[in-house]
């Protein structure tokens, strides 16, 4: 049956693919009686599975030794195998199914709750974290029982694979960047919500938002994903789909175009130059900003580095990705923005010490979590420093409303210098600071900011979210986060005046940077340094390329004037026309 389901579009294009879902609740099990003269072939259907899995997980091991793949995957498909491997799991089930004559699915989950049990009670925090793992193994078995094997299949013409999901972690998210994914559909989420922003990265189709997604889409169901309108067409017929594949074929063509742009001069047609630099995650990421020529590294998110794993990553493997990424820009600038955990972003690796926020975008995160962490934010200002030593590394300082804490930042930054001194390191002993204005408190005093610090990056994302008082992933005020509200652009504004009468550096590093409907309105309020995921760049590039800044100047000054949204609304689309 074909139905649609409408929700937030959050990154544009057109996806058409079979769904995956993801889950990390227990698939919900019948419990059924079989027949004494089918008792065997449950067992055996079980022992299948559990066959299905090995290989599975046999397979996933080879995958996770490719080149460039994170050193902590291979660990992770071990501690899979070895749960797979336990007695409980592997052989008790058997026996369950022997007792009670009960379906194979209904016996493996009751072992899982046993052992899932022992697991909550033991003190130590990462032993309690197997947990997860434990459920995840299951879920797995479970899926090969139930004919739903996790090994994606070649897909027909056109066809992608589509994640549903209820919701997903940054943590769920980024482990997607290796694989081919067509799009992304959460019932979750906002606008900026992590899942939105990745898809946008990533520029794939999205959208969330839907309420009921999850539980209405079935495993490998034929999907559209309409990311610029927001929809969702499950099962669609043949009249819909042939539609769709043809809006998908001129969208790609619109985009192969602009591969043309690669080695243009950002400029703009009145000669100001515009330094386009990209946002990534992790050094393998560096590939892509290669293929759109991009300025360089604007923002570094470091946190990354950190999830998705069971121990902290050391100082030599910190220091060994951050000169990758250095040596491979060759001179141009890399900004390190440093350990951003916190609020939607959490390390696995930090579970058992982390305390319970009752609001934790305004809890103990990013630079506050790092001041509160001394050892921690050490080895990584130690390994950042040393990598500097081969490029034009620069430090950004996440989350800045204090000046005491630009103040210790300053001191813990002099007192890794004097660590690597002493252990006779080469490191840069210039390098440059800045801080990201992300809280209206810093916005709103930037003198001693300005005073103290070589360059400044606004932030959009958390400075629409503190201005507006908004949780950017709570789809039920998603429509209230709104960019072009008046008191974020003289915000915005205000920022850049003062670091060109400073002779600051100000760069956007925020969601703003990478929409190319709000380029010409960033131009005329003076910016002249936009960050963003480099599959963003060229559109972007296209914006400045046929933008008059002196114009747009004037113009956007009189659109500060007004205080009504519609009518700022208005006036900003006019700029693009």
């Amino acid at each position: 049956m074909s139905f649609a389901l409408h929700g937030l579009a959050v990154s544009s294009g057109i996806a058409i693919g079979r769904a995956h879902l993801v889950s990390h609740a227990t698939l919900e099990v019948a419990h059924y009686k079989v027949r004494d003269k089918e008792v065997a072939t449950e067992i055996e259907r079980f022992d299948a599975a559990v066959a299905a899995v090995r290989a599975e997980l046999e397979a996933l091991k080879g995958e996770a030794s490719a080149p460039g793949t994170p050193s902590e995957m291979a660990a992770f498909v071990d501690i899979h195998a070895m749960i797979l491997a336990d007695p409980m799991l592997a052989e008790q089930p058997r026996d369950l199914i022997r007792e009670r004559r009960c379906n194979a699915e209904w016996a493996l989950v009751q072992q899982m709750e046993q052992l899932a049990a022992q697991f909550d009670d033991f003190e130590d925090a990462y032993l309690r974290e197997r947990k997860h793992d434990v459920v995840q193994v299951v879920e797995r078995v479970l899926k090969a029982l139930m004919g739903k094997a996790r090994k994606m299949t070649k897909r027909g013409r056109d066809e992608d694979l589509i994640v549903v999901a209820h919701d997903l972690s940054p943590a769920d998210t980024i482990q997607f960047k290796n694989l081919k994914i067509g799009g992304f559909v959460t019932d979750l989420g906002g606008a900026t919500s992590h899942t939105a922003i990745v898809a946008r990265s990533l520029a794939i189709p999205a959208v969330v938002g839907l309420h009921h997604a999850r539980p209405l889409v079935r495993e490998d169901d034929l999907v559209i994903v309409d990311g610029s309108r927001g929809v969702l067409i499950v099962e669609p017929d043949a009249r819909v789909l042939e539609e769709y594949r043809l809006r998908k074929s001129e969208l790609e063509l619109e985009r192969s175009k602009l591969k043309r742009l690669k080695n243009a001069r950002s400029t703009t047609l009145d000669g100001d130059e515009v330094a386009l630099q990209a946002n990534i995650e992790l050094p393998q990421d560096i590939e892509q900003v290669r293929e759109v020529g991009a300025d360089g590294i604007g923002l570094f998110r470091t946190e990354f580095l950190f999830m998705n794993r069971d121990e902290l990553p050391g100082e030599d493997e910190q220091y060994e990705a951050y000169k990758a990424v250095a040596k491979a820009m060759a001179g141009r600038p890399v900004t390190i923005r440093t350990l951003d955990l916190g609020a939607d972003k959490e390390a696995r690796a930090l579970a058992g010490s982390e305390r319970q926020s009752t609001n934790p975008a305004l809890g103990l995160r990013a630079i506050r979590y790092c001041l509160a962490e001394p050892q921690i934010f050490l080895t990584q200002l130690r390994a950042i420093l040393r990598a500097a030593h081969y490029g034009n590394i620069r430090i950004l300082i996440p989350m800045l409303a204090h000046v005491a804490e630009i103040e210790q930042t300053l001191a813990m930054v002099a007192q890794a210098k004097a660590q690597l001194r002493a252990t006779r390191h080469k490191f840069d002993e210039n390098i440059r600071i800045g801080g990201m204005i992300e809280i209206p408190a810093a916005a709103l005093a930037l003198g001693p900011f300005i005073k103290r610090l070589h360059f400044l990056s606004l932030g959009t994302n958390d400075l629409i979210q503190y201005t507006l008082a908004i949780d950017r992933s709570d789809e039920a005020v998603a429509h209230l986060y709104d960019p072009l509200h008046p008191a974020v652009l003289r915000l915005i504004h205000q920022t850049i005046v003062a670091g060109a009468r400073a002779e600051i550096p100000v760069a956007v590093c925020g969601e703003m940077a990478g929409d190319p409907a709000m380029t010409r309105l960033l131009i005329g309020l003076g910016l002249r340094q936009f960050s963003m995921h480099p599959s963003l760049i060229l559109e972007v590039k296209q914006q400045v390329v046929t933008a008059d800044a002196e114009m747009l100047a004037m113009r956007v000054n009189r659109l500060l004037r007004f205080e009504e949204p519609d009518r700022l609304r208005e006036l900003v689309e006019k700029l693009n026309a």
